[in-house]
């Protein structure tokens, strides 16, 4: 298959791409990694009159350490964040997300801001990104904006972005002490998109008991799904036992999956209750650690 005819453009810097997508809007469709883009041309699915080529705009790609935390540029590979230092020692559960993306090559071409802005409710990053509390910058002609990651994907592969808007920066908090995270998925192979996976985040006290828990899934509903009342039950308990497991029923109840020809929704709803747990417990032990 090849894509329908467009005009191709690549801007050089930030200001140069801000104002092709003010003039173009819904006409003109953004090329970072292209993982998800390309594909979709080939077959059609997406016939853009203009494709904005991002790659040349070397300000959007950095990680840096920002109040406890990481500031990340748009066009940041997702091989860099597996492996980038300020990542792995300030939001390691971030690296162990990217780790489960595809495979290698496909980490070594696709982007950070690409992944989140084409809001896949099956990718690992968005659900991490929700867990984390990660704030989203928008930049248009018009000015910035900071998007909370949660109110961030308003559907499949949809975002709240507008058509003359970039993604330029996700800004993900540091962690508190005592903080262990952990993201468990369950695929059919290998690289595939997980079935369904989550994000756990767990703070423990002197006592060992939860102080502050987060989780996050992904293909487990149109967006990533932040599962709040089970969060509330492990407040001020131990993670294990009754507290566990009501707390992994809590968030598979919190689910609304699809069913396809790869699982149906009753079964994914089950392993929504498992990766849960299993993150849970993975974060517990591993905010014990810390």
């Amino acid at each position: 298959m090849k894509p329908s005819r467009f005009e191709y453009m690549a801007p050089r810097a930030e200001e140069d791409a801000l104002a092709l997508l003010g003039e173009h809007g819904e006409r003109a469709k953004l090329l970072a990694g292209g993982q998800s883009l390309i594909p979709l041309m080939n077959f059609r699915l997406a016939r853009p009159e203009v494709v904005i080529d991002i790659n040349r705009i070397a300000s959007l790609a950095y990680v840096r350490g920002q109040d406890g935390g990481v500031a990340i540029g748009a066009l940041t590979r997702q091989h860099v964040l597996e492996r980038d230092a300020e990542v792995v020692g300030r939001v390691p559960v971030l690296a162990e997300a990217c780790h489960l993306i595809g495979h290698l090559p496909i980490r070594h071409r696709g982007t950070v801001g690409g992944n989140l802005a084409h809001a896949d409710p099956a990718s690992e990053l968005p659900a991490a990104m929700v867990a984390l509390g990660a704030e989203m910058v928008a930049a248009s002609r018009q000015g910035r904006r900071v998007i909370d990651a949660e109110g961030f994907f308003a559907g499949p592969l949809t975002t709240i972005l507008r058509s003359d808007e970039l993604l330029i920066e996700i800004r993900v908090p540091g962690l508190p002490p005592r903080t262990g995270g952990a993201f468990v998925e369950i695929s059919r192979r290998a690289g595939d998109y997980a079935l369904v996976g989550a994000t756990a985040l767990v703070t423990l006290d002197a006592a060992g008991r939860c102080t502050r828990a987060r989780i996050a899934l992904c293909g487990a509903g149109p967006t990533p799904i932040r599962a709040a009342a089970a969060e509330q039950i492990l407040g001020g308990e131990r993670v294990a036992g009754s507290a566990l497991e009501e707390a992994a029923r809590r968030a598979a109840d919190a689910t609304y999956p699809p069913s396809d020809v790869h699982a149906s929704s009753a079964f994914r709803r089950k392993l929504a209750r498992h990766v849960t747990r299993e993150a849970l417990e993975t974060a517990a032990r591993r905010a014990e650690g810390a």
